[in-house]
């Protein structure tokens, strides 16, 4: 059933058709080899799923590009959208608009004590940029120090920033980016058996690249608090207070990276409050407005603010703190608060996805790990649990993953998958029923990867 008119209609099946014909012949795919790509057409989306051309009713377990936090034409959203519209479309960066005003304080009231200032952007990856560039001119060095298995966007800097396979045609290290192993208790850098020691060990070969890299030669570290992407893998207890605190040492801005965790994605505002963090710069988007209009930001600490008090900060978008994306912020973040939607993402974690999840890995022998928090998880798939050989090499696909997430289609889930892993993260609002339905289709799904490595 389409969430408007019953049935999906025949005339909106042939506009979904003729949107496909339009698509191949003129629109140009990321992260995609154009002539072999067969995207999926979207005729309607509500809530937690979305409808196909066919007229199929998808579950968005993937919050589209883990995004759509409070899922889909929530009508709050839509409204204040519509009213702003109807105000104000749109007006230059440089004038006080009410919506970008009552955006700025919501985030900052959500943000770490003494963080009460907010530079708006168009999305994460510019939001990065900026974080990076502010902690550049405040530091009067060049160098940034990020994660191997880590992604910070698309643009030219923030690409280079990134630690996955996407930054290897892209870089010609000319960025001054330093890349460092992370933790990643699964699969050690490290050879540590315990959270214990690889929060030790990872801490140790961090402070080495900064010794060795030279300390006044670095201006930022910048790290996803909960990785996402690259694996949603949970930093140990105590890592990264102990990288902030090497930060503080050597005079290095702190960036946490809360692009896509952020606003109650891992059952808490900001992932960095499961670790009482206190960063000099959080950057933010995708979640503060369930991505109904591009908007990111930087929220930045008293010391970087003063940096620019009396000195021009030499940065801004012509759509910085647009109206309709904020109002659609303010907005999301009433009704979260409202629905208690951050609430309920810690209890879907607790609830519904650790036990479920601890039983599929225990059935499943191509299951290897299962981690996460809120709603917010990663499904690992290996070829064999003792040598942990992923059932996708690092940096592709397989032939195994592909009929995996054909078997999670067919049964009606949208996913996100990764080189070899399955991503659960549904919009904060799922419900129960949709919840487990979709991590039954899961486990159906498993059954191929079981079969595929005998």
């Amino acid at each position: 059933m389409s969430p408007t008119t019953g049935p999906v209609t025949e005339e909106l099946k042939a506009a979904g058709r003729r949107a496909a014909e339009l698509d191949r012949a003129h629109v140009f795919h990321s992260w995609s080899a154009q002539d072999t790509l067969n995207p999926m057409t979207v005729v309607a989306a509500e809530g937690s799923a979305v409808w196909d051309g066919e007229g199929h009713r998808m579950l968005d377990f993937s919050s589209q590009m883990v995004n759509t936090n409070i899922g889909h034409q929530h009508p709050a959203v839509v409204k204040a959208i519509q009213e702003q519209a109807a105000k104000i479309c749109t007006i230059a960066p440089a004038h006080v608009n009410d919506a970008r005003s009552e955006a700025a304080r919501l985030v900052a009231e959500l943000a770490p004590e003494g963080m009460e200032h907010v530079f708006f952007t168009n999305a994460g990856a510019d939001a990065n940029e900026h974080a990076i560039r502010m902690a550049r001119l405040h530091t009067g060095r060049h160098k940034v120090l990020s994660a191997y298995r880590s992604y910070h966007g698309g643009t030219n800097l923030a690409v280079n920033v990134t630690g996955d396979p996407r930054r290897w045609s892209n870089d010609l290290a000319t960025e001054g980016a330093v890349h460092f192993l992370p933790s990643y208790p699964y699969r050690s850098y490290f050879h540590a058996e315990t959270e214990e020691e690889e929060a030790e060990r990872a801490l140790e070969h961090l402070e080495h690249t900064i010794l060795l890299e030279g300390p006044g030669t670095i201006a930022a570290l910048i790290l996803e608090t909960v990785p996402g992407s690259a694996g949603v893998y949970v930093p140990p207890a105590g890592y990264l207070r102990g990288a902030r605190e090497l930060c503080r040492r050597h005079g290095i801005m702190f960036i946490a990276d809360e692009v896509m965790v952020g606003f109650g994605r891992t059952g808490a505002w900001f992932a960095l409050d499961h670790w009482d963090l206190d960063p000099d710069l959080i950057t933010f988007a995708k979640g503060v407005n369930s991505g109904y209009v591009p908007l990111g930001g930087v929220i930045v600490s008293e010391a970087i603010r003063t940096t620019f008090g009396e000195r021009v900060y030499p940065g801004g978008l012509t759509y910085s703190g647009h109206p309709l994306a904020c109002a659609a912020a303010v907005a999301t973040i009433g009704a979260m608060r409202e629905e208690g939607m951050v609430e309920n993402a810690k209890r879907m974690g607790e609830e519904v996805f650790a036990p479920r999840l601890a039983e599929i890995k225990e059935k499943h022998p191509s299951v290897g790990d299962v981690r996460g928090l809120g709603a917010f998880w990663a499904v690992e798939l290996v070829k064999d649990r003792q040598t942990k050989e992923p059932l996708a090499p690092y940096g592709g696909s397989s032939e195994e993953m592909n009929r995996v997430v054909g078997a999670l289609k067919a049964g009606g889930v949208l996913p996100f998958a990764n080189f070899n892993r399955i991503h659960l993260a549904p919009p904060l609002n799922m419900t129960d029923e949709d919840l487990h339905t979709g991590l039954d289709v899961l486990d159906e799904a498993l059954c191929v990867a079981d079969e595929a490595i005998g």
